[in-house]
């Protein structure tokens, strides 16, 4: 039976989350948005309705959570909501879009999705609200931190370890063995070929230091 969920964000994740709710509709029924921006409320988004700001998580007891908010200028926002909000665990929907290729035996935590074209090679565990873009991969013996972020074809090496809330940009791609910080963000298209520390900004080829001002 399907569950009703609630997405909480009304913004481009949010849409792309719908989309993989809708594709698995045995699972899930969206039921509305949420948003804490007041001139959002009562607006349509691909045809689901925003009902309102995000407390009114607690109105709908019955309903799963996904908490969409992602941005690189911010990346420990979706922890900072989700503490907010100070739901138990299961209440928190876990979405695996249909084109995803998932290994057997990878296990998943509250909170995240995985959209079309993600790929996860070999077992392991991904933490909890991650979120996943398209053609994002993940091969043998990765580490996924919770609410870290991968934009699209992001790529893990293998036995990478990336720190809670971290940010992954467009196209980057991290070398075997090394570990992402907690809060770290790293740019578009970089080779990062060494650890990366705690709240850093890394770009280029190879990805080098950056100030958080740029």
């Amino acid at each position: 039976m399907n569950r009703p969920l609630l997405l909480v964000g009304a913004g481009g994740l949010a849409r792309e989350a719908l989309a993989a709710a809708r594709a698995l509709p045995d699972l899930w029924k969206p039921i509305g948005m949420l948003d804490d921006a007041a001139e959002r409320h009562g607006s349509d988004v691909d045809g689901l309705s925003v009902l309102g700001p995000t407390e009114l998580v607690h109105d709908h007891p019955d309903a799963a959570v996904l908490v969409c908010a992602a941005r690189s200028s911010r990346p420990a926002g979706r922890r900072e909501l989700v503490r907010r909000l100070g739901l138990p665990a299961d209440r928190y929907a876990t979405l695996i879009h249909p084109a995803a290729s998932i290994a057997p035996g990878v296990t998943f935590g509250e909170g995240t999705v995985l959209l079309a074209g993600a790929v996860v090679t070999a077992p392991q565990h991904v933490g909890a609200h991650v979120v996943v873009m398209p053609m994002v991969l993940f091969t043998h013996d990765d580490n996924v931190g919770d609410f870290s972020t991968f934009a699209g074809r992001a790529t893990l090496s293998g036995n990478v370890t990336v720190g809670e809330a971290a940010y992954l940009g467009a196209g980057s791609v991290v070398r075997e063995g090394v570990r992402i910080g907690a809060e770290a963000v790293i740019g578009m298209g970089a080779a990062v070929l060494s650890d990366v520390p705690d709240g850093e900004t890394w770009a280029g080829v190879p990805a080098k230091r950056l100030d958080r001002s740029h």
